[in-house]
């Protein structure tokens, strides 16, 4: 089975369903399914599940904190929710095939790529959390983003993980690993908020209620609003909760006017829920008839999708060249990773063990972004072709047309200008492993640079077709003077790499 990895990214915005839009148009890329998308006004939040492949799932993540970061302004954010960022916080959940300790290291590229690109405060939280007290999200967002915001300049507990010590108008982002968490709710039969969170006191493990609950009263649509998640659903389950706070306000002489899921939730919970109020003691899974089908295997599922390979090779435009070189640039950050890790552990090389760990870790998040970056490039040709196809009877209709086929063609010239830029960062890691790296490896750092550099070959290529193709070429002439640097470094690089091959292995050319 092919990995699978959900996250789970909550935003602060809900009154501005326009926005809301924008950021989930830029989760949706291709090898990520989005699965469900809930706002709440009140709280003024939306909460966003999506799920795939791990490394277009890690891509997706950040480019919807981009384009949260951009749209949110949290000097004039208010909501019941606690909050501390634009993109308050961003869990991993391992599915299928990954594990959690894969989860904990996307969680870290992805804090470090937000700290350095995005210019965000980034902590580490739940399985990802970088110190013990960290571990839980209400730690970490005491004050909400009013109170870290001035926290964070003299308080060096308050230092991120990632990014600069101090909030802009994105505020800071918590990202982490965790298992599946249900979100859930319950209304009482009464608007005295008083009374929800006597009740949530009750409730949460922190007051000393159930283990794995966290819980906090708000008003919400003129009901108490008991609001909770549940991080272990199987050990303390929905049912227990339910009928615990069903008691619970039967002190105050109210009830449960209604319950409500935010977000998704594993078929198990409610599973559970259900066999405990019907009784079903000698229930099994196999029972139901989704499982048993399931189990079976469908006589009518689709064969499995080619391979990239395959795909390239077929009489169709898309995947092409643009894919093929973060395809290579993925396989040449790939060796990098190869010769760090027989690197790390080697009395020998104990001396650049640190510098090793730091450059694996760059190089896993650098073959994430590339291997990211083949759908990516498919998908901005398609949007090209689709721009071309868009109706031009009217002088209207085709000024709009042509605007829009600018703006495509363009972002079809950024895309594998990024991966240009990927691709050089590789030839710099690759010739530094080479240089330093196992010896018995060297010539997979050097393999990995001459992955790298065709990478930024084939990209440059269609960043110099597309720029072409312009009806207004002026509007490219930043990324190709930006391609021609990264060019000129990548030669340097490459010059740097035949020292190392005739000094460390008595290479000559």
């Amino acid at each position: 089975m092919n990995p699978i990895v959900e996250c789970i990214p909550n935003f602060s915005e809900a009154r501005r369903p326009e926005v809301v839009d924008q950021i989930v148009a830029a989760a949706s890329i291709p090898g990520v399914r989005i699965l469900d998308r809930s706002s709440d006004t009140d709280h003024n939040r939306t909460v966003l599940t999506f799920a795939g492949d791990p490394a277009a799932v890690e891509q997706a993540a950040f480019l919807a904190i981009q384009k949260a970061a951009s749209l949110i302004d949290m000097d004039t954010h208010s909501g019941e929710h606690p909050r501390i960022g634009a993109t308050d916080v961003v869990p991993f959940v391992p599915i299928a095939g990954i594990s959690m300790e894969e989860c904990v290291a996307m969680a870290r590229r992805l804090g470090r790529r937000v700290g350095e690109e995005l210019g965000i405060p980034v902590y580490l939280y739940e399985a990802a959390a970088s110190r013990p007290e960290r571990t839980n999200l209400e730690v970490i967002r005491k004050g909400q983003y009013e109170g870290l915001k001035a926290d964070v300049l003299v308080n060096p507990a308050r230092q991120p993980d990632f990014g600069p010590a101090r909030l802009g108008s994105a505020g800071a982002t918590v990202i982490g690993a965790r298992a599946p968490l249900v979100a859930f709710n319950v209304y009482l039969t009464t608007g005295d908020v008083a009374i929800a969170k006597q009740i949530a006191k009750a409730m949460r493990q922190s007051s000393g209620g159930y283990r794995f609950v966290k819980a906090a009263g708000f008003l919400v649509d003129g009901h108490a609003q008991v609001s909770m998640n549940l991080t272990d659903y199987r050990q303390t389950p929905i049912a227990r909760v339910v009928e615990t706070i069903r008691r619970e306000a039967l002190r105050y002489g109210v009830g449960i006017h209604h319950s409500e899921l935010v977000g998704l939730i594993p078929q198990e919970a409610l599973v559970d829920a259900a066999v405990w109020y019907t009784q079903l003691d000698q229930f099994t899974p196999e029972q139901v008839l989704e499982t048993r089908l399931a189990s079976a295997g469908s006589p009518e599922s689709s064969p499995p999708a080619p391979d990239f390979l395959n795909a390239l090779a077929a009489a169709v435009p898309a995947p092409g060249g643009g894919s093929a070189a973060a395809y290579a640039g993925a396989m040449g950050a790939g060796l990098v990773c190869m010769v760090a890790g027989l690197t790390i552990g080697k009395k020998k090389y104990a001396e650049v063990e640190e510098r090793m760990r730091v450059i694996l870790g760059e190089a896993e998040s650098l073959q994430a972004a590339l291997r990211a970056a083949v759908d990516e490039d498919a998908a901005a040709f398609e949007a090209v072709m689709a721009a071309f196809k868009l109706p031009k009877e009217s002088p209207e209709q085709l000024a709009a047309r042509n605007a829009q086929v600018q703006l495509a063609t363009l972002q079809a010239a950024r895309v594998p200008l990024e991966a240009a830029r990927k691709a050089v960062r590789v030839m710099e890691l690759a010739a530094e492993v080479a240089a330093t790296g196992n010896l018995n490896a060297i010539s997979d750092g050097a393999s990995g640079l001459a992955m790298a550099r065709a990478a930024l070959a084939a990209a440059g290529t269609n960043v110099r077709i597309n720029v072409n193709s312009l009806s207004e070429p002026a509007a490219g002439q930043s990324l190709l003077a930006e391609l021609a640097a990264l060019e000129s470094t990548a030669t340097q690089v490459e010059a740097s790499l035949r020292e190392t091959l005739a000094t460390r292995a008595g290479l000559k050319f």
